[in-house]
């Protein structure tokens, strides 16, 4: 697999679904093989094929099979794999430098996707930014700032949250496996609450579903000893939990009535992703601190914690930071990302994807009763799977359908704290004609299972 082998990525890809070998082909199985002997065995992967290009809605691997992009990467490559506006400004900042350190000599860059963060975020209250390298490290960043901020130490994460993979953020996050097991003890100070989830809470509204989660945090923790609480607007890994009208809203009120830093962790869901710029506006809610990340730099590794400047301004020079954080080519690469989004109106097509994704599923849930919901925002939309006429988690009806699927050239990801969601993630420069197509191959696999 090099460079002069692999095809040219980015949009000019033809956009089809084309098997040519069996999934995977025997140069994926010889990568497969090599894998084994030199990555270590915890890495993990979902579809067996080794990518060789990719851009518009599909990927290319290198047995020359072209695959329709349902995942984007886990919601990173919004604008599109290659995008060009992003591939552009990514060579010219390789041809001037690749790094200087920030905290040593800076560079406009990093300034620029600040000011454009501090702008786009929800809020119109003063702000400041500070850049890292993924969700994780933002994440943690963000508990140190409102630390900082209110002398206080505790955090209040919420059931099937997913927050990252280093010690804190595992902490934060509920599920056990393959996140947290054997990975232990994690951070102190760490406590959680129960989340509004329709599906699977009994009906409760909003209002209620927030003052049931109040009255656990009040009672275990104490808005005394409480620095922040932190939530996924729409919760990723933990299964795509749209929360019911007035919970956030609720929180949010609560949290700054008793000086709690409000902590809306938009990883997966920031930058159009859900047919807003971030998932926080839905609800009309102005988080104290946004986390972002994943689609922020059309695959560059780059995250951002934005705020309210008294909050962001509270610690100390130098307390934040780190080597790598805010590199020029991903700060580059998120200049050309944001323009992106906005010129080519990417709030609106999100909404579109979504719509399609919808009507589908909903069509199809009429006579399956296996389809027990559908959620989601914009294009991030999830199906929960269970045994008809229950509740009852289906993980492995999941899984059949996933493998089935990606036997037959659909990249689609499953998640949720019982296993049984499948996620769609497609990028925002998908073609209507090819997603309905990877829409029909799920279908199909619901029909064969």
């Amino acid at each position: 697999m090099t460079a002069t082998s692999a095809p040219l990525g980015g949009p000019q890809l033809v956009q089809e679904r084309k098997l040519v070998t069996a999934i995977p082909g025997p140069q994926s199985q010889e990568w497969l093989r090599r894998k084994s002997e030199s990555v270590a065995a915890g890495v993990g992967i979902t579809l067996p094929v080794f990518g060789v290009a990719a851009g518009g809605g599909v990927i290319v691997d290198v047995d020359g099979n072209s695959l329709i992009d349902l995942g984007s990467g886990i919601a990173v490559t919004g604008v599109g794999n290659s995008a060009p506006r992003v591939v552009e400004a990514v060579q010219a900042q390789a041809a001037q430098f690749t790094h200087t350190c920030f905290m040593v000599t800076p560079y406009d860059s990093y300034v620029e996707v600040s000011e454009a963060l501090n702008e786009i975020t929800p809020g119109t209250f003063p702000k400041r930014s500070a850049l890292f390298n993924s969700g994780a490290e933002a994440v943690e960043n963000a508990i140190k700032i409102a630390r900082s901020y209110t002398k206080k130490s505790a955090v209040v994460a919420f059931d099937h949250a997913y927050h990252g993979r280093t010690n804190l953020t595992m902490g934060l996050t509920a599920k056990n496996m393959p996140y947290k097991s054997g990975f232990g003890p994690f951070a102190a100070e760490i406590y959680r609450a129960p989340l509004s989830y329709p599906f699977r809470d009994g009906g409760l509204s909003g209002a209620e579903a927030a003052a049931t989660a109040i009255s656990v945090i009040e009672k275990q923790v104490g808005a005394e000893n409480l620095a922040a609480i932190i939530i996924e607007p729409i919760q990723g890994e933990g299964g795509f939990i749209v929360p019911a009208p007035g919970f956030l809203p609720a929180l949010a009120d609560w949290a700054r009535a008793h000086d709690v830093v409000f902590i809306a962790d938009e990883v997966q869901t920031g930058f159009a992703r859900t047919g807003e710029m971030f998932a926080s506006e839905h609800f009309g809610i102005e988080p104290d601190l946004i986390v972002t990340a994943k689609g922020i730099a059309g695959g560059l590794p780059l995250s951002a914690v934005t705020g309210r400047q008294e909050i962001m301004d509270a610690p100390h020079v130098s307390g934040l930071g780190g080597t790598y954080g805010g590199n020029p080519l991903a700060c580059a690469a998120a200049l050309a990302a944001i323009q992106t989004y906005r010129e080519d109106n990417l709030v609106h097509r999100a909404r579109e994807i979504g719509a399609i994704i919808v009507d589908r599923f909903t069509q199809i849930q009429v006579a399956d009763a296996r389809i027990g919901d559908i959620r989601g925002l914009g294009a991030m939309i999830a199906i929960e799977i269970v045994k008809p006429g229950t509740t009852e988690p289906d993980a492995a009806l999941t899984g059949a359908i996933a493998r089935y699927a990606h036997e037959r050239g659909v990249v689609v990801l499953t998640c949720g704290t019982y296993g049984n969601v499948i996620r769609f993630l497609p990028p925002l420069a998908i073609g209507d004609d090819l997603l309905r197509e990877g829409l029909d191959v799920v279908a199909d696999a619901l029909a064969h299972n």
